[in-house]
This record gives structure tokens, sequence and C-alpha cells, in this order.
């Protein structure tokens, strides 16, 4: 007779006794039948478990579909699978690279084509198949060379680097009928859990698209996105000539003593990108007011600081000016949805004094820039008088920078406007990539407690709110800019890896930011980390590590 075992469910606050070994999904089909059809993933003690993981021991559970985070990373690791089997599929030698999230889903670039056009009709059919047969995901663990050694035969050189690189004894993998792949989180237990998806032809590959989690019955509209795609590219073609596109491509340049190296072609190229916008700036001889955007921790105020070095080369004189000292009267703020005061909608900015002040500034009479004083939440007079030069240019940063209600009373052709993000280009292997978001709150994490005194905790805890206010805020306009800055640098998770383990380590397994630690933890120990003491005062890297040669 099977031992007993007591877990708490989470979705309901209850008790059940089950049986010891039984998967997620038995558990759930026994004390919550009518809702496991639309669950996806599990936790167990606040670890993301795929619903056949076994559960031993007295435990917490939790069951999601895919409206929480947890739930449609499971949901989108099993279509990429399934993408990635039904190519192999129907084209021999074809393999799959997963390389940005673009249009509200992931471009899916085919590798190894020799020019043959890859139609998304038959890839969508032989998915379909796949789907409709509710094929099993099969987990196997096994010795990491006897793993490697499958990889070079299947060709996925890739998987092999990284398996190579970080020194395993043994490894966990699964298959797809008979199909091997390594997906480095939880997947759903069969092919069937797909419901809904879209795929079609997207430039010189496939667009994969995702359903909506308010709303699992439809597509999530794809949006526009060109700009942000050609950054994309230019970075992958970067690091196809460098030959360092994947985690393990990293990991075995950083073994073969080239670290310096990488740094500095990263940190070249971004510097080079500043001083091409800086010349375009000036080339363009109408601009007096340089906007930049982004959402949080993307480095857009170190990018400010530099991009102003540059104008300055060029004999202007960035007038830098804080969107903060703008905020309305405390009592005048607006509330959000909580009864709290809302700091993040523009309507918390004094919009007429700041048109009013830009139509003096640019029609050459002096100004009194405001002070907002954070402790009695009231604007009061700095004393600080501005009066703008011929060759004075205002730098404005912040996340209303790009909200055309910012500046609708000036003219465009006096207005420059940057869009800045970590648009992370580098994978973990061709079929993982590396979430932008993750990187940026990896970045926030160590800022935070360096800068800041908070835990990795705290900062997990607040990461959805700084989303969903970038969502809000921010994406609407990342479109409509000049040109997108990426802040991402190809070696800093190596750079940042030795502070963020330790501080990740400390969120407490009772806790629920806990998931999202040991989900980063994970990531983090295929990356081999790396001293950062080479990493130049002037890199974006120093605003989240310190040492930067600038003040914030």
């Amino acid at each position: 007779m099977a031992e007993m075992i007591t877990v708490r469910c989470v979705n309901d606050g209850k008790k059940y006794q089950v049986e010891e070994g039984s998967t997620l999904f038995k558990i759930g089909n026994q004390i919550m039948p009518d809702k496991m059809k639309e669950m996806v993933a599990g936790k167990v003690n606040n670890r993301v478990e795929g619903l056949a993981s076994r559960v031993y021991g007295n435990s917490d559970i939790e069951f999601s579909g895919i409206a929480s985070p947890y739930g449609m990373r499971t949901y989108t690791r099993t279509l990429l699978f399934i993408l990635s089997k039904a190519v192999s599929n129907l084209y021999k030698g074809v393999s799959v690279s997963v390389e940005a999230p673009i249009s509200n889903g992931y471009y899916v670039f085919l590798r190894h084509c020799h020019g043959k056009m890859i139609d998304a009709a038959d890839v969508r059919q032989e998915m379909d198949k796949l789907i409709a047969q509710d094929l099993p995901f099969v987990q196997e663990r096994k010795p990491a060379d006897e793993v490697i050694d499958m990889y070079e035969r299947a060709g996925m050189v890739s998987k092999v680097k990284l398996l190579r690189s970080t020194g395993r004894l043994y490894t966990t993998y699964y298959t797809l009928d008979g199909y091997p792949d390594n997906y480095y989180g939880a997947l759903c237990p069969s092919t069937g859990y797909i419901k809904r998806y879209g795929l079609e032809n997207y430039y010189e590959g496939l667009l994969l698209r995702l359903p909506d989690p308010a709303d699992p019955t439809r597509l999530k509209p794809a949006i526009k996105q060109e700009k942000m795609f050609e950054v994309f590219k230019v970075h992958h073609r970067l690091h196809e000539l460098g030959r360092v596109r994947t985690i393990g491509d990293l990991n075995e340049v950083f073994a073969k003593g080239f670290t310096n190296d990488v740094i500095n072609v990263s940190e070249a190229f971004q510097e080079r990108q500043i001083c091409h916008m800086a010349e375009d700036i000036v080339a363009r001889r109408t601009i007096k007011m340089v906007l930049v955007a982004g959402p949080s921790s993307s480095g857009k105020t170190t990018f400010s600081k530099r991009l102003s070095v540059q104008l300055m080369t060029f004999g202007y004189r960035p007038v830098p000016i804080s969107l903060d000292d703008y905020f309305v009267p405390r009592n005048q703020t607006p509330r959000d949805e909580n009864g709290e005061y809302d700091y993040e909608t523009i309507d918390a900015l004094n919009l007429p004094l700041l048109a009013e002040h830009f139509q003096k500034l640019f029609n050459g009479k002096e100004v009194e820039l405001p002070r907002y004083d954070f402790v009695t939440g009231e604007s009061v007079p700095s004393g600080n008088k501005l009066k703008l030069t011929p060759n004075d240019i205002v730098v404005i940063e912040g996340i209303h920078a790009l909200n055309p209600r910012l500046t609708e009373t000036i003219d465009d052709l006096f207005k420059y406007k940057i869009y800045v993000s970590a648009l992370t280009t580098i994978q973990l292997d061709n079929h993982n990539y590396i979430s932008p978001s993750d990187n940026r709150l990896m970045r926030r994490i160590v800022r935070d407690a360096q800068f800041r005194g908070s835990s990795a905790m705290d900062t997990i805890r607040r990461w959805p709110s700084v989303r969903a206010g970038e969502e809000k805020w921010i994406i609407p306009f990342q479109e409509n800019v000049d040109v997108m800055f990426n802040s991402a640098l190809i070696y800093e998770l190596a750079g940042l890896k030795t502070r963020l383990m330790p501080l990740l380590e400390m969120v407490p397994e009772n806790e629920k930011e806990y998931s999202e630690a040991f989900r980063l933890l994970k990531l983090l120990r295929y990356i081999n980390p790396i001293n950062i003491m080479g990493t130049p005062q002037p890199s974006l890297l120093r605003e989240f590590l310190g040492g930067s040669n600038f003040h914030y």
C-alpha cells in the first residue's frame, strides 16, 4: 500500500491526502478536476515543475494556466519544442534558432536552409499533426558525456558547447517521439496541451505567435516592431562575425583567455553607435532637444551621459533637465487602483509648466527650473536659472520622454527621440533564448542591493508592477523614435554573476519570490563568471556594478 503525504494547495488554501510519488497532474485531477484542463504547470514548494513531475514528502503545491508568467513560459517552451521537432521532420539538416522576442511572439531563424524557402504553412501542418497525436515529452537523466555524444551525432553544436563548458556530471534532457532536446525549465506533459498558436513567414524566418494570457482563446495581437527587429538583426550579425552566438560559445572564449577582447569589442561597438547618434544630431542642425526613454534598468542614465560627452566633442553644451523636478504637488498626484499615489502616470507631471518652460527656452528667454522636494511633496523654486545659447541642447531622460503629450507644443524639427533597452541577443543555446526582461531584472537586483539597500526579494516583488508601468507608458511609443540603442553587453551576465548569485540565494524558500530567484539561479549556473575589473569606467554596466566615472 502506497504511503500517503499531505499537500497544501495554494489555489484553494486546503490540505489534501495524496499518494506519495504521485504526479502533479494526478494530484490536480484528484483535488481540482474541473480546472485541470486549463493548467499547464505547477509549483512544488515554490519551485516551478512540469505536471509530469512527482511529489515526494509533504509539500505546498500550486497549479497555473498561461495567465501566470511561469505558465506562459511553460507553454512557450513546449511550443518551441514542437516547432523544432516539426522542422526536423520536414527538412533534414535544417536547425531552429530562437533569436528575438518580437511582435508579441518569437522570431525563429532557420539555419542551413541553403537558400530553400521554408513555408510556414507546411511547418504548421506538421506541428498540428504532432499536437493531434498528444505525444508525451519523456524526461531522461544521463551522464553528461553520453548526452553530449548524442547531441554531436544529431548535429546540435550549440547544446554540445553549452554542456561541455559547464562541467556537469549528469544532465537532464527530454525526447519527443525520439527527438532529443534540452529546455531549461518546465514543459507541458504532452503536445496535446497546445490549444492555440500562430506561425507565419517573417523576413528570413518564422514568427511564432502566442495566445493572450488574458484571453487564451485568441492570439496576442501582432504589433509592428521593424526598428527593434533591425537592432536584433544587427547584433546577431555581429555575434555571427565574432562566432560568439551562444553562452556555450562565450564560455569557450572566456576559457581560452579572450575575456578582455570580448569586453573591449562590446564596449567599442556601443561607443561607435553613440558617436554615430551624436553625428546624426549635429548633422540635422535643427535639433534642440534630445529625448531618451527606456524601461527600468535599461542603462538610459549612463547612455544619456555618454551621448552628452560625444555632443560636447562637436562643440555643443548638453543641458540636462530632470522630469522628477516637474512633479505636481503630492496632494494633486493621481491615485492608482489601490488608492496609492501614482508617480508612474504622466499626469503626475506638471505638463502645463513644462510646456511653458520649453516655449520660453526655445524662444531665447530665461526660466527658473523647479525643484521637487520629495520630503514635503511640494514643488519649490530652485534658484537655478537657465537660458539657452545657440550651442545648447536640452537632454531629457525619463519614463515619459517619448510620450507625445510631454512635448506636444514643440515642433518635431527640434526633437531627437531615442529608445534605450537591453535587447539581449546572446542565446543560451539555439533553442533557449535569454529574456531581455530577465537581463534587466538581474541588473536591477545588483543595483538595488548596491545603491538602494534593497534585497533581491524586494526587487523581484516590485518587478511585476514595474513591468506593468512599462507596458503602459513606454512600450507604446518605442517605435516612434529616430533611433534605438541596445544597451545589452554580450559579456554582462558573466560579469554580474558573482554579485547576483549570493543575492538570489538569500531569498527564503517560504516567500513567493523564491520561484523567480530559483529560476534565475538555474539560468546563471550555465554561465561561467568573469572578473569585471577590466570593464571600463564609462561602461553602462558600471551603472549597476558601481565604479563608474559618471556621477549619478
